[in-house]
């Protein structure tokens, strides 16, 4: 991870050469399992510099269940479409995929196109056996009361269907997906990224490291201007119907 890191700070994409302006487009940012808002600080200062408009996921941890979550970040969806009068582009890391896959589904209309980093969306569970681990011990913690956590009910009770049927269900045409991925991930087994609803690019980076790495800043870049010139389609579009 720190060798990705310090491959970025010293690439040119990481100084925009190369990357189109985003002209003030929002973009909404989702941390990873056991992560926060900071530890997206530096692609969001990058999205910045580069003419984007960007929001955070209001997450001091991303330990909580996930159908809770998914309103609370709805809500906060709403809320950036309807400062800046566009559709949002999310991007997630890890477990923020997953949540940026359910928002698609669940709000075509306030979501441009997602772009999900070494997100296990076939399988939230093909995890190497320590992290899975982890992800049973916050769930045992929850269960018996912690609060901010979510518990084994999540997975196998009654209060997450709705999120796990539209994790699993049908993606919605006119918006933008991009699952990037690496065999070398470490953590999650890429093949959990390969969602057949989405254009599927592998990279060669760590699974922490996804948000630092060269490669996943190009593909990024490049997604990003690709749901830019189909968000400016579909502008077009209503305005001359509008006018019809």
């Amino acid at each position: 991870m720190v060798l990705e890191a310090r491959s970025l700070l010293r690439s040119p994409i990481y100084r925009g050469v190369g990357v189109e302006w985003g002209e003030g487009r929002p973009v909404m940012l989702i941390p990873g399992f056991l992560a926060g808002d900071r530890s997206v600080d530096v692609l969001r200062r990058w999205l910045r510099r580069n003419g984007h408009r960007t929001t955070g996921a209001g997450m001091y941890l991303n330990l909580d269940c996930s159908e809770a979550t998914t309103g609370r970040l709805e809500q906060r969806l709403e809320r950036t479409a309807e400062r800046y009068g566009q559709r949002v582009t999310i991007v997630g890391q890890s477990r923020g995929g997953t949540f940026a896959r359910v928002l698609a589904v669940r709000r075509p209309d306030l979501v441009a196109g997602i772009v999900t980093l070494g997100s296990p969306l076939v399988n939230p569970y093909a995890l190497r056996p320590l992290v899975r681990l982890s992800v049973l011990a916050v769930g045992t913690l929850g269960t018996l009361g912690a609060p901010g956590l979510f518990r084994h009910a999540c997975h196998a009770g009654t209060c997450c269907e709705p999120f796990w049927d539209d994790l699993a269900g049908p993606f919605p045409s006119g918006v933008g997906f991009v699952s990037v991925c690496s065999r070398s991930d470490g953590v999650v087994d890429y093949r959990a990224c390969l969602d057949r609803y989405a254009r599927c690019v592998e990279i060669d980076a760590s699974h922490c490291g996804m948000g630092l790495n060269v490669e996943a800043y190009r593909e990024l870049a490049r997604a990003l201007a690709a749901f830019r010139v189909q968000e400016s389609s579909g502008e077009r579009r209503r305005r001359l119907s509008a006018v019809a």
